[in-house]
């Protein structure tokens, strides 16, 4: 299904690299990535730290690659798998090409712990959502929609 979104040229994060915390309670009883949606333009870069110092967390892009999920990255672009990142450690990934990526925790996804950048430049239109029957009802639940994402550039947990 194809959006015809336009981008305000402010709206996109500023500063080269943007921060993305992997996050859970204490209990581990929730998890989540803060924030889960982001909007930047290509050639910028988004860093993962995990910030949960009760679980090991991965920033995995949905792709065959990655243990054959489905492919919700844009064509062209190369998936990414931070592997297991213990507390305050970091992983980093440069974004080229424009489009919805779509990623995932790999112990947590059942449980949500899913997020979506949106690479695009100001004024770009015609961005293809993906189907919803590829993955689980909950797990689609769980990601920031691209309506919201152009709203507000970032959107947060509150967990």
């Amino acid at each position: 299904m194809a959006a015809v979104l336009t981008l305000s040229p402010g709206l996109a994060i500023g500063g080269p690299v943007v921060e993305i915390a992997m996050q859970g309670r204490p209990d581990g009883s929730k998890v989540w990535f803060n924030p889960y949606g982001v909007l930047i333009r290509p050639g910028q870069t988004v860093r993962w730290t995990n910030k949960d110092k009760s679980n090991s967390h991965t920033a995995t892009a949905y792709a065959p690659d990655n243990d054959d999920h489905p492919r919700r990255i844009p064509e062209g672009a190369k998936p990414f798998n931070s592997n297991y990142l213990l507390p305050n450690e970091s992983f980093e990934v440069t974004f080229e090409v424009a489009g919805v990526y779509d990623y995932f925790c790999i112990p947590h996804e059942l449980s949500g712990m899913v997020g979506r950048i949106f690479v695009a430049e100001p004024d770009q239109t015609g961005f293809n959502d993906y189907p919803h029957g590829d993955l689980d009802q909950g797990i689609l639940d769980a990601f920031p929609s691209i309506p919201d994402i152009l709203d507000q550039g970032s959107v947060s947990s509150d967990k």
